[in-house]
């Protein structure tokens, strides 16, 4: 089996070391590189030695996550970022997810939420932390006028809030395919968003799930 390769950005040595050990227990994942700064972190990818997932501090010397995130970006839009950091307000997180990072972990997360945030990143996914959701919520989502949604409509928007498929969806509501399509694309239309996190934001925003 191929393993998923990673890389630690953090300029304190010890805590790489601690994430590097935990990783070390997850059987398909490895750890291809660690560096110190942003810039030790620049001078080691190459496009033939490259991970798929970046694990990146905020806080370091000479480059720091943000600047290292939109480098990132830029040359290597197919790795993703989890950004690792003790910060939890809302201008800090926002500002890094308009950088495209995909996910979002507090430094003193449990192993468990650390293993979720790899495996939904690795997935093709995002993982942010119910905080993050909340500022996404309230700084994104620019609600419709007058939306009023009936009970399967909202049944529907409460089951595409979690990790089902949409034909899990379509199973557990007894309807087809084409159906749960039509939900979705008519909700799309109603609240005036692209995509499935804008009806997740929706969701939140309106409390028809909770965090």
């Amino acid at each position: 089996m191929n393993k998923i390769t990673l890389s630690l950005v953090d300029d304190h040595r010890l805590f790489r070391q601690g994430i590097a050990s935990l990783i070390a227990t997850f059987p398909e994942y490895e750890v291809l590189f660690e560096a110190g700064s942003g810039e030790e972190f620049c001078k080691k990818i190459s496009p033939k030695f490259k991970p798929q997932i970046v694990l990146l501090d905020l806080n370091m010397p000479v480059m720091g996550g943000h600047q290292t995130s939109e480098w990132i970006k830029e040359h290597y839009p197919d790795v993703h970022v989890i950004v690792l950091s003790m910060m939890d307000d809302a201008e800090s997180v926002l500002s890094l997810i308009k950088t495209g990072v995909k996910g979002y972990l507090l430094k003193d997360s449990e192993p468990s939420e650390f293993k979720a945030a790899l495996d939904a990143v690795a997935g093709n996914n995002v993982y942010f932390p119910p905080f993050v959701s909340r500022y996404m919520a309230e700084s994104f989502y620019k609600p419709s006028e007058d939306v009023k949604l009936n009970a399967r409509e909202k049944e529907f928007l409460k089951l595409a809030s979690s990790e089902l498929t949409y034909k899990e969806i379509a199973d557990k509501m007894f309807v087809s395919m084409r159906t749960v399509d039509g939900y979705r694309d008519n909700l799309f239309v109603k609240l005036n968003v692209k995509n499935r996190v804008g009806l997740v934001l929706y969701a939140i925003k309106n409390k028809l799930i909770e965090l």
